[in-house]
């Protein structure tokens, strides 16, 4: 079973280019890893590198490539002589990988308030005002690429790059079900606002107070991201398909 992509929104004439522009496997790579986190590809479907390949307009060579590279992380498994299978999460696991995160990053923000060099902090806020930009314009890949690299990057300043490795891995194989749907909402734009505020309370080396938000924003990806309802939507239903 094969799973068409829908065509990417045109990019924001408003936007300032990116200083490394993606090359071909790297945007592939973000559009399929895309796809599988927020459910367009689901869990235990079997692709092959030519479909996709075809889906996206490219060649199946770097569609392999990307594929091999997101059986690394995790996320599809090789099956012989049919392509990839996309790896199915229980509700245990994510429960499990949500619990590792919370044990990991939020206490590193002890270590990282007030130690961010102020030539970082630019770079800090350009990645949370790319992530308000892409939840605004509902563009999910964009999203979660610079979430994922405005976290790497706070994390870097425990200058401990296995936590670094580990976060960032653990924050790939999450799935987000839901986020899609709160993006059309416009709840996303909500999330990606923490970013701002993290930054100002680090910064100003608030370290517990950086430490819960952070906690609350991990804990979106169990509760709103992975379902698309809050605490306060009437009788949220997880089993109910989010893009009806």
């Amino acid at each position: 079973m094969s799973s068409t992509f829908p065509a990417r929104p045109e990019p924001d004439a408003q936007l300032t280019p990116l200083t490394r522009p993606l090359n071909l496997r790297e945007t592939v790579l973000e559009q399929l890893r895309t796809a599988i986190v927020t459910g367009r590809l689901q869990e235990g479907e079997v692709v092959s590198a030519p479909v996709l390949g075809q889906a996206l307009g490219v060649s199946a060579t770097p569609v392999r490539e990307a594929m091999m590279d997101l059986s690394r992380e995790g996320l599809v498994e090789t099956i012989k002589n049919k392509g990839f299978r996309i790896t199915s999460m229980s509700d245990k696991d994510l429960d499990d990988l949500a619990q590792i995160r919370l044990l990991l990053e939020p206490p590193a923000m002890r270590l990282v308030a007030g130690n961010i060099p102020e030539s970082a902090v630019a770079e800090l806020t350009r990645l949370a005002d790319a992530c308000l930009r892409a939840a605004e314009r509902e563009d999910l890949e964009e999203y979660l690429r610079d979430d994922r690299d405005f976290h790497a990057l706070l994390l870097s300043f425990t200058d401990n790059p296995q936590l670094v490795d580990l976060a960032t891995s653990l924050r790939a194989r999450t799935r987000l079900y839901g986020i899609a749907l709160l993006a059309r909402k416009g709840r996303l734009a909500d999330t990606a606002r923490e970013h701002q505020t993290l930054i100002e309370l680090l910064v100003n080396g608030e370290s517990e107070a950086a430490e819960q938000l952070l906690a609350q924003h991990i804990s979106h990806a169990r509760t709103v991201w992975a379902t698309g309802a809050s605490p306060s939507d009437p009788d949220p239903d997880s089993d109910r398909p989010l893009e009806e």
